[in-house]
C-alpha cells in the first residue's frame, strides 16, 4: 500500500476527466491510479440510505465481480460508503473523491477514515483537487461532484431526494454527455423522488447488473464450466453456498445454515441466481 500524497497534472489524469470543460488544474492523490483501460462507474445516492438502497448497492456491485470496472464514489455516509465497501467485497478497485483535502486529520467524514485506508490497502486511490489541509465546507461537495462525473463512463444514482446533492452530479453527467443510470425506487419513498425525476427525463433504468454492463459496453461473459474454475472468482459467502448445496435444500434451510442476516442472505442468493450460479424452483435451491 502506498498512501504517500502525490500531485497529478492534467497529462496524468484519466482521459475522460481531461475532456470536461471545467477540468481541475491539478489533483492530489493517495494510492495509485487504477487502469484507464477499465470502465469507471460512479455510484452516488442518499446519505440517509434505506434498507432497499443498501440491498440495491450490494446486489448491483456484486454482480460486477470479475469485470474490468472501477467503482468511484465520494466516501460520504450512506450510499457512497456502501458502494466502496461493496466494491472491496467484490474484489473491484475503488476510488474515493471526498469533499475535503486528503490530509488524514481533515479527511471527511471522520467516521470513514478507516474505510479510506482499506481502499488504499486494496490498491485503490483517494483523489481531491483541494489543498491537502482543506476542510469540508458547503461549497466543496458540489465542486467535487463534477470530478466524479468527469472521471466516469457512467454514473449510477441509487436513491436521491428531490433536492439531493446527487442530483447535481446527475445533471453534470448529462451535460458531459455520459451515461446516467438510475435505480427505480418505491413511488412512496421520499428517497426516490429525485431519481424518478431523471427517469422521466430519459435516464436508463437499472434493475440488474447486466443493465450496467450494457451501458458500459462490456460483454457478459459465459460462465466457467466447473466449480474449480469458478472458485477464484467467488466470495467467501458464495463458496459457502456451494459447499452447503452438495444436494438441493430449501431456501429457509440454506439461509439458516449460512447464519447471515436475512437481508444479506437474500441479496447474496438473488445475486448468485442472476449470475447463473444457482437456481431456485418452488422454494428449493440447487446449483445450476
Amino acid at each position: 500500500m502506498s498512501d504517500d500524497l502525490k500531485h497529478a497534472l492534467p497529462a496524468d489524469f484519466p482521459p475522460l476527466l481531461r475532456e470536461i470543460p471545467d477540468a481541475p488544474k491539478q489533483l492530489h492523490i493517495r494510492g495509485e491510479w487504477p487502469s484507464f483501460e477499465h470502465k469507471w462507474l460512479s455510484v452516488v445516492g442518499s446519505r440517509a440510505m434505506t434498507t432497499y438502497g443498501k440491498q440495491a448497492v450490494r446486489h448491483l456491485i456484486e454482480g460486477l465481480r470479475g469485470y474490468p470496472v472501477v467503482i468511484v464514489s465520494g466516501l460520504a455516509y450512506g450510499v457512497d460508503a456502501e458502494a466502496h465497501k461493496a466494491a472491496l467485497d467484490a474484489g473491484l478497485t475503488t476510488v474515493a473523491v471526498p469533499g475535503s483535502g486528503l490530509d488524514w486529520d481533515v479527511l471527511y467524514p471522520r467516521a470513514n477514515v478507516g474505510l479510506a485506508r482499506e481502499i488504499l490497502k486494496a490498491g485503490g486511490a483517494l483523489l481531491s483537487e483541494f489543498k491537502p489541509e482543506q476542510k469540508a465546507a458547503d461549497y466543496t461537495f458540489p465542486q467535487r461532484n463534477r470530478i466524479m462525473a468527469g472521471l466516469s463512463h457512467a454514473t449510477l444514482v441509487i436513491e436521491a431526494k428531490e433536492k439531493s446533492g446527487s442530483l447535481i452530479t446527475a445533471k453534470l453527467v448529462t451535460e458531459y454527455n455520459r451515461e446516467l443510470l438510475v435505480v427505480p425506487g418505491s413511488i412512496f419513498s421520499a428517497e426516490s423522488k429525485g431519481t424518478h425525476q431523471f427517469l422521466k427525463l430519459g435516464a436508463t433504468a437499472v434493475t440488474d447488473p447486466e443493465d450496467i454492463l450494457v451501458a458500459l459496453g462490456i460483454a457478459k461473459r459465459e460462465g466457467p464450466v466447473s466449480l474449480n474454475e469458478l472458485r477464484d472468482d467467488l466470495s467467501e459467502d458464495e463458496v459457502r453456498v456451494f459447499e452447503i448445496l452438495h444436494s438441493p435444500v430449501s431456501r429457509d434451510e440454506l439461509i439458516a445454515e449460512l447464519a447471515l442476516p436475512v437481508t444479506d442472505a437474500n441479496v447474496l442468493l438473488s445475486t448468485m441466481e442472476i449470475k447463473g450460479l444457482i437456481l431456485e424452483e418452488l422454494g428449493v435451491v440447487r446449483i445450476r
